[in-house]
């Protein structure tokens, strides 16, 4: 059955230092992540977008209070390993792989588009690796935000770099011995 036709519901995460985040579920996991708008205004995690919120397995309530816990530790400052997180990952066979060895990628460290292709038995797939982590339905848990270029240059992120740099920032990244993107 197609994510589309399945049952899915939405958590959201508000006054987050990124603004407030969506969180999708499906009976499976977590299915997305969405940086929404900085302005949203919610005074509390609650549920949307499905009126079967009440009907939801327990176990999947109970992968939802653990992602918001998560969450919660980590813009705390807490170097969570978000790995027990149930996830409902849907791409490509390669995008698949990809976002696994991300999951690898420790707090506070950065790997190269280039080294991860190399990791993945890929060396010139550079490239698609950074579209497969442009594609990434749920950045901060898979954290492509890790990913930077070879010349030690930001790279890109789906939601933006100035959400990235902050990401980076908050793990303790020296922000400053990245090199500033080549125009």
């Amino acid at each position: 059955m197609k994510l589309g036709q399945e049952h899915r519901w939405t958590v959201t995460f508000p006054d987050t230092p990124l603004g407030t985040l969506e969180l999708v579920f499906s009976p499976r996991g977590l299915a997305a992540l969405v940086l929404a708008s900085p302005k949203a205004k919610v005074l509390s995690p609650v549920p949307s977008g499905s009126p079967d919120w009440a009907r939801m397995p327990d176990p999947l309530a109970g992968a939802v209070a653990l992602t918001l816990e998560a969450l919660t530790q980590y813009f705390a400052g807490k170097a969570v390993s978000f790995v027990r997180l149930p996830l409902d990952l849907r791409g490509t066979p390669f995008q698949l792989r990809v976002w696994q060895e991300l999951r690898s990628i420790p707090w506070g460290e950065t790997v190269s588009y280039q080294t991860l292709a190399g990791r993945l038995g890929s060396p010139q797939a550079a490239r698609a690796v950074g579209r497969a982590c442009g594609a990434n339905p749920v950045p901060i848990i898979v954290p492509c935000h890790r990913v930077i270029a070879a010349d030690g240059s930001l790279g890109g992120y789906s939601s933006g770099l100035a959400h990235k740099r902050w990401l980076l920032q908050h793990e303790g990244v020296a922000l400053e011995r990245l090199r500033p993107r080549k125009s």
